[in-house]
């Protein structure tokens, strides 16, 4: 007996374009969005097909803005050796950066949302967060796995970006359980550890992105457009000035001086 496969519908709500529009989420791009909406906010419109409020504007602005930059890190690294070896493919070095986001990093964004989620999923009503927090670092330590969000190999003992973001989260009236419990599972892990954990930018972000909703699934991919920005960037100067090449010949000489003549 042979199944027949019934086919899903194929549907999106996103956008269609005409040969005299293109309409995203409903609203016309060329007379609705465009000197309507900084980058920022059309994200939000894009991913909820709402009009970010003035205080979802600013908090979500401050979450994109924070990814885009952090200096010689290994994807601004990879994209510029990309680039020196594919000039003519820029597409090919931004991807290369953005291949390397991940649990190491601002790819942690996407891991502490997912603990603040599933810590709250048991919890009840109106959890102990300080006894919710001392069993998520409890359970993490207990599977020797790193507490996602939290401790930082360059800032400490604090993350200088962390008590900013709060603050914007706060002074807009986004602060709430999921902030809370990020703050308590920080001082917990220190004090469980002994050692200075702050919580860092990603862990920030995990929890403010909490506090909008967002899929965990998904908030990773804040991170990827905001850090796009910056490798472009990256890029930009690796035209004019470049170093991939310096880099490359510094390593592999290092890397290979004790076989040498």
């Amino acid at each position: 007996m042979t199944m027949t496969r019934q086919p899903n519908e194929i549907r999106s709500d996103i956008a269609y374009s005409r040969p005299d529009r293109i309409v995203i989420r409903g609203k016309d791009l060329a007379q609705d969005i465009l000197g309507q909406m900084n980058l920022g906010d059309f994200a939000y419109f894009q991913l909820t097909g709402k009009t970010a409020t003035p205080a979802q504007s600013r908090v979500f602005n401050a979450v994109l803005i924070t990814l885009v930059e952090h200096g010689m890190t290994p994807s601004a690294i990879a994209a510029r050796l990309t680039y020196a070896g594919a000039p003519e493919s820029l597409q090919a070095a931004v991807a290369a950066g953005l291949c390397g986001l991940g649990t190491v990093f601002v790819g942690t964004t996407e891991g502490s949302a997912r603990m603040l989620y599933e810590a709250f999923e048991q919890a009840g009503d109106n959890p102990d967060l300080d006894r919710l927090a001392a069993n998520t670092v409890a359970d993490y330590r207990a599977r020797k796995q790193i507490i996602p969000g939290i401790g930082h190999p360059i800032h400490k003992p604090i993350d200088p970006r962390t008590p900013r973001l709060f603050k914007i989260a706060e002074d807009n009236g986004m602060s709430g359980k999921h902030i809370a419990l990020m703050q308590r599972i920080g001082a917990e892990a220190e004090r469980a550890s002994g050692k200075v954990l702050p919580i860092n930018a990603t862990g920030a972000l995990g929890a403010i992105c909490c506090e909008f909703g967002f899929p965990w699934k998904i908030v990773r991919g804040f991170g990827v457009m905001a850090r796009a920005i910056g490798l472009v960037g990256h890029i930009m100067e690796e035209s004019e000035r470049p170093m991939a090449l310096d880099i490359w010949h510094d390593v592999e000489a290092r890397a290979t001086a004790h076989i040498r003549d």
